[in-house]
């Protein structure tokens, strides 16, 4: 199988990719999920003219000079309307957020009054309609003020609360399984003996996924034998999985099994080379419903494949339209030589110059398995297949990492 270009093999993971059935969810829960129709407004906000400060409510055609007694006949809090009427010579207090009474049509900010008892001493002459929020300056009943489609945030929320709605429909969470496979690997907190690795691509994977809105379910790790891969991936498809991402395994060596295994349940492969580097051994099927992804082992080529490939296909199953991230342009800071027929990924950090560029210098060295520089990385600077060496200065493109 030739090598696919990472454009061509990200329309592969996402072409027969769809948001996933919906749910509905109370406001506490609904944040960062992704709303799945248009929301109206039910109600209108404010749904009356309502005073903006603490002060007295007058007609304006009463305070045409200064100074002007008027006699204050009641009071008016928020929540507290009053069921009187302003005529001429007369004022109401009133609070912030208090309903306006029928004939007045302008308030009076404290500070440019003094209060006698029953009388209140005018000391400023106000616009007519001074200091009123109007009925509906927020939004109107109808009004679609969510869309299907958003990712709600925490603002989101606070909107939906005043339009009236205690619960939203959302897409439901894309659910991930995660397994590594390898004789060799050990988890975290062990001691390795000769020829074995802390195992630490399906924490990073896992955490990643979990930041794009997925449910995650890790297997841990699994040895290089073919019955217990199969074990893993029924226990992926019985337990609901939408996507499987496996680490390791995925090449055709003697030990690599992840793809046999998954032949051997029925999965239908997609690709399984990447014209990418770090990432070339990944492979994309499909298992049923559950979309397949087998990341390669080495941990700087398994995240990068999550980052580009993963975190899309989650996007697209919870509902989002906008799924890749999109390149940004850089200068670079140190020269890089010519690439070959592989679109290369390099981890750089990021730093501004004099001008406010941005400079991406990518680390000296970006072998696949140096775990610090990628944890150190702030993004990652693209470079095309067949690119031309570049010299310190020259423009390029990144992608920003984190979410």
């Amino acid at each position: 199988m030739a090598l696919m270009p990472v454009a061509d093999a990200l329309a592969k993971v996402l072409e027969d990719a769809g948001p996933l059935a919906t749910e509905t969810v109370g406001l506490e829960e609904a944040c960062g999920r992704v709303l799945a129709q248009d929301l109206a407004a039910r109600r209108t906000q404010p749904p009356a003219d309502v005073s903006a400060m603490d002060g007295y409510a007058v007609r304006a055609a009463d305070v045409t000079q200064r100074p002007v007694t008027l006699t204050v006949i009641g009071e008016i809090a928020a929540g507290r309307p009053f069921t009187g009427r302003i005529e001429a010579g007369q004022a109401a207090r009133i609070f912030t957020g208090g309903v306006m009474p029928d004939g007045a049509d302008s308030v009076l900010i404290q500070e440019d009054t003094q209060r006698h008892g029953d009388a209140v001493v005018i000391n400023y002459v106000p616009n007519a309609g001074a200091h009123i929020r109007r009925a509906g300056i927020d939004f109107k009943e109808g009004a679609t003020l969510l869309t299907r489609g958003q990712r709600l945030n925490e603002r989101d929320l606070m909107v939906a609360a005043a339009m009236n709605y205690p619960q939203l429909p959302v897409y439901r969470r894309p659910r991930l399984h995660v397994f590594g496979t390898g004789d060799e690997l050990v988890p975290p907190g062990t001691q390795p003996q000769a020829g074995e690795i802390v195992y630490s691509n399906g924490y990073g994977l896992a955490a990643l996924a979990r930041q794009a809105g997925a449910e995650v379910s890790h297997d841990g790790i699994v040895r290089d034998d073919l019955d217990a891969i199969i074990a893993a991936v029924r226990r992926a498809r019985d337990g609901g999985a939408d996507i499987l991402a496996t680490t390791g395994g995925a090449s055709v060596g003697d030990y690599d099994l992840v793809q046999q295994a998954l032949a051997a349940e029925g999965m239908q492969l997609t690709f399984w080379k990447l014209a990418l580097r770090p990432g070339k051994p990944m492979m994309r099927g499909r298992l049923g419903r559950m979309h397949v992804l087998g990341l390669p082992g080495n941990p700087v080529s398994s995240f990068v494949c999550s980052f580009l490939f993963l975190l899309p296909l989650i996007r697209r199953l919870s509902g989002l339209s906008d799924v890749e991230t999109c390149p940004e342009p850089a200068i670079l800071g140190r020269a890089l030589r010519a690439n070959d027929v592989r679109a290369e990924y390099l981890r750089a950090t990021l730093s501004r110059n004099h001008d406010g560029d941005l400079v991406a210098t990518p680390f000296t060295s970006q072998d696949s398995s140096l775990m610090a520089t990628l944890s150190r990385a702030e993004c990652l600077v693209i470079r095309p297949p067949h690119a031309p060496a570049a010299q310190a200065g020259e423009r390029c493109d990144i992608v920003k990492l984190g979410l």
